[in-house]
C-alpha cells in the first residue's frame, strides 16, 4: 500500500499499517540457546513475498546501484514488510515505487521510516538469509560481436534457475500439499516437472555437504551457500547417472555450475529405484539460523515457487560433452563470494 498522505507527509503510518504490522508479531518467535552464551535467532520465517514485489525490488536496486542513493531489494522488502505484516497478497507495484521515491528523492531516509517499524529488523535478517545471496558482483564470460570470449564485469542477478536454459519445465505452487510415502506430512520444495536427464543447476554457489540416496528424496545433492544460512536441496534425480562426474562431498560449485540430471528416483529404502511416477526436480530452500535448526523438529524450509520465477530470468545455457556424457556451462562465471 502507498503511504499514507503521499503529498501532505510521506512518512506518516496508516491505521491500517498498525493493523498489519501486529500480523508480524506471531511470526516472530524465537528461542534461547541454552549452551554457554545465551543468543536468540529466528525460529520460523514465512516468506510469502510475491513475483512481482521480488521483481520491483530487484529492478530499483539494479536502477539505482551506480546513483547517489542506492537502493537494496531486500531491505526495500523488508520495510513493506514490517508495514504489511509480511502479507504481500494485496502487493501493488505502486507501493514499492511510492517508497523507493521517497529515498531516491532525499525526503527522508530508511533509517527515519524504519524508526517506528518493530518487526523491521526481523523481516531484514529473515529475508536476508532467503535472498541474501542472490544479487551482487560478478564476472561473466561473454562472446563479443566478433565471436571472442570476454569477460564482463556485471552487477545483478548472479543466482540461476534450476533448470538449464534450453530445456522445458511445468510448474505450478505445491509448497504445503500433503505427501504420504513413510508418514503423511507437508511438501516442503517445489516440484518442476520435465524431461529425464535435464541438466539441474546449482542457484547459488556453495559447497556440497550432501550427496547420496535417501529414500524420500531419491538421489538427492544438498548444497549450502558460504554464509551457511542456506541449504539448497534437489532431489528425485536420474537414475543410474545423477549427479555430474566432478561432483563429491566437499566440492565447491559455482552458482550456474550443473550439478546433476532430472529423474524420478526415491520413496524406496532401496538405493537406484525409480517409484516416484513423474519426472520432475524437487528443490527445496532451508534457511538455517542456528547449527541446531539444520535437522530435526526446527527445520525452517520457505515456498520457493515465486522464487523460481523470478529466478527463471537468468538460465544456464549448457552443452554436452559426446565423451562424459556430463553436460557443462557454456559460459562460466567468477563469483567474488567463493572461500
Amino acid at each position: 500500500m502507498p503511504i499514507k498522505d503521499q503529498d501532505a507527509s510521506q512518512n506518516e503510518v496508516s491505521e491500517d499499517e498498525s493493523q498489519n504490522e501486529e500480523k508480524g508479531q506471531e511470526k516472530v518467535t524465537k528461542v534461547k540457546d541454552k549452551s554457554q552464551k545465551k543468543k536468540d535467532y529466528i525460529k520460523w520465517v514465512d516468506f510469502n513475498v510475491t513475483y512481482q514485489a521480488l521483481q520491483d525490488a530487484y529492478q530499483w536496486d539494479i536502477k539505482t546501484h551506480k546513483q547517489e542513493v542506492k537502493l537494496n531489494w531486500i531491505t526495500l522488502l523488508a520495510y513493506l514488510a514490517s508495514r504489511n505484516g509480511g502479507d504481500f497478497s494485496n502487493y501493488k507495484s505502486s507501493d514499492m515505487q511510492t517508497v523507493a521515491e521517497v529515498l531516491v528523492n532525499r525526503e527522508n531516509t530508511l533509517e527515519d521510516m524504519t524508526r517506528d517499524k518493530k518487526y523491521y529488523n526481523y523481516y531484514l535478517e529473515a529475508y536476508q538469509a532467503v535472498l541474501g545471496g542472490m544479487v551482487g558482483d560478478y564476472e561473466i564470460e561473454k562472446e563479443d560481436e566478433s565471436g571472442e570470449r570476454i569477460w564482463e564485469e556485471c552487477y545483478g542477478l548472479k543466482a540461476f534457475s534450476p533448470i538449464a536454459g534450453g530445456f522445458a519445465y511445468d510448474d505450478y505452487d505445491d509448497f504445503g500439499k500433503p505427501r504420504a510415502y513413510g508418514y503423511s506430512r507437508p511438501h516442503l520444495g517445489h516440484d518442476m516437472m520435465g524431461q529425464i536427464g535435464t541438466p539441474v543447476i546449482a542457484i547459488e554457489s556453495g559447497y556440497v555437504e550432501a550427496l547420496g540416496w535417501n529414500q524420500y528424496g531419491g538421489w538427492r545433492i544438498g548444497i549450502r551457500s558460504f554464509d551457511k544460512r542456506r541449504y539448497y536441496y534437489y532431489a528425485h534425480l536420474r537414475q543410474n547417472f545423477p549427479y555430474h562426474q566432478d561432483l563429491q562431498v566437499g566440492s565447491k560449485v559455482k552458482a550456474g555450475d550443473v550439478i546433476g540430471y532430472m529423474g524420478h528416483t526415491g520413496y524406496s529404502s532401496k538405493e537406484n529405484v525409480n517409484n516416484i511416477d513423474t519426472v520432475h526436480l524437487h528443490w527445496g530452500l532451508q534457511l538455517i539460523f542456528d547449527e541446531s535448526q539444520k535437522e530435526g523438529n526446527n527445520e525452517i524450509w520457505v515456498d520457493c515457487y515465486n522464487l523460481t520465477r523470478f529466478l527463471n530470468q537468468n538460465r544456464s545455457k549448457t552443452y554436452k560433452d559426446s565423451k562424459t556424457k556430463d553436460y557443462y556451462r557454456v559460459y562460466d562465471m567468477i563469483d567474488h563470494t567463493i572461500q
